[in-house]
């Protein structure tokens, strides 16, 4: 579905800073995205709300329904990482803000890169450049698995039981994106599974797929088990190009291919759906380094920059399409030196100096562009 919003019409972004680090991140992101608005000619408004703890100290819930209208209504989310981990039960206002907007939205495509980039040697000694595409919205996360409920009960003290749901609607949009995508890129796609062992669920994913490839002859089609794959993706991840898989197997992929590639910091990721989108980072809230200007701020710029590229596209406006290029290039320029980096990549520079410098390489490749 293309947007029909004028290409001259303001973005409109709804800022959630988060928990631990995200507010220092998000900061950091818009930022460089002021930066990018000036530099390549498009507008750009921001309305902020509060989750998390400092939403539930205030009106008793880590995911105001307000907040919820507010995504409703933005041309994109920038979501800051949270601490759902540590949040009270549900029942108690501890809602986990990534599973309610990937839910609520529809957003059913979490879309996570994973590159070598220049002065990171790969952590197994071969480049790769592939994409991660995760069906979003059910599999084993019981959040997203039931109408009312969390998806996980106990009958008795010594017994757990969790639902995991897989539909055709899933599978079929999912892999439609996976193949949509690698037309864009080096035309191969490979479906993880489980099916040997979760016949009926991962092979009713596994039908859908199929019945997808046939309409792609032009792109490769394979099939991997989940466990053979994380041992391929070790032994030479530079083979494969598009992956699509079902959602827990998609995250644990895609932060292996992550820190194969550098580091979990530099891993973007978009959750994108058929009429919204949300930026988030791939990697967690750090508490224990929150505020205190040691945060790497790489995976939320990064993946505000897929934001753009996302909104360009729908939008048709090449100032959107320049400007996501141009902060991925930017953080790639800066990265590539030891001494311009972030310390937990073996720098020496803070959140707010490492932004700035972010800022500095962005005007030089808008220059030079």
């Amino acid at each position: 579905m293309t947007d029909t919003s004028p290409k001259n019409a303001p973005l409109q972004l709804l800022v959630l800073d988060g928990d631990g680090i995200g507010p220092e991140i998000s900061a950091a992101t818009r930022r460089v995205l002021d930066e990018a608005s000036q530099l390549f000619g498009f507008a750009l408004n921001y309305e902020h709300a509060e989750i998390g703890f400092a939403a539930l100290g205030t009106v008793g819930s880590t995911f105001p329904e307000s907040v919820f209208e507010a995504a409703r209504r933005a041309d994109g989310v920038i979501l800051g990482p949270v601490s759902h981990n540590d949040y009270p039960p549900a029942e108690k206002g501890g809602l986990n803000p990534s599973g309610q907007l990937r839910k609520r939205l529809d957003l059913y495509a979490n879309i996570r890169p994973a590159r070598s980039r220049e002065g990171f040697e790969p952590r197994c000694g071969k480049p790769l450049d592939l994409v991660v595409v995760r069906e979003n919205t059910e599999g084993f996360y019981s959040d997203r698995s039931m109408h009312l409920g969390p998806g996980e009960m106990m009958p008795t003290p010594d017994l757990a039981l969790s639902f995991r749901k897989v539909t055709r609607q899933a599978s079929l949009r999912i892999a439609e994106s996976a193949f949509a995508l690698a037309r864009q890129r080096r035309r191969k796609v490979t479906a993880v599974h489980k099916a040997n062992v979760l016949r009926i669920s991962d092979g009713l994913f596994l039908e859908c797929v199929r019945s997808v490839a046939e309409r792609y002859p032009d792109v490769a089609y394979e099939e991997k088990i989940i466990d053979a794959m994380a041992a391929l993706l070790v032994r030479d991840a530079g083979v494969f190009d598009v992956i699509v898989t079902t959602n827990m197997f998609g995250d644990i992929l895609s932060d292996q291919a992550s820190e194969i590639s550098g580091s979990l910091g530099l891993a973007a990721s978009l959750n994108a759906g058929q009429d919204h989108a949300v930026a988030q980072a791939q990697h967690g809230s750090a508490p224990d380094i929150a505020g205190r200007d040691l945060a790497n701020p790489c995976s939320l710029i990064g993946s505000a920059a897929m934001l753009l590229n996302w909104l360009g596209e729908r939008r048709q406006d090449p100032a959107l399409l320049r400007a996501g290029q141009a902060i991925e290039a930017a953080l790639d320029r800066t990265i590539r030196l030891p001494e311009q980096r972030t310390r937990d990549l073996g720098g020496t520079l803070g959140t707010r100096a490492f932004t700035e410098r972010v800022v500095a390489v962005l005007r030089e490749v808008a220059t030079a562009a």
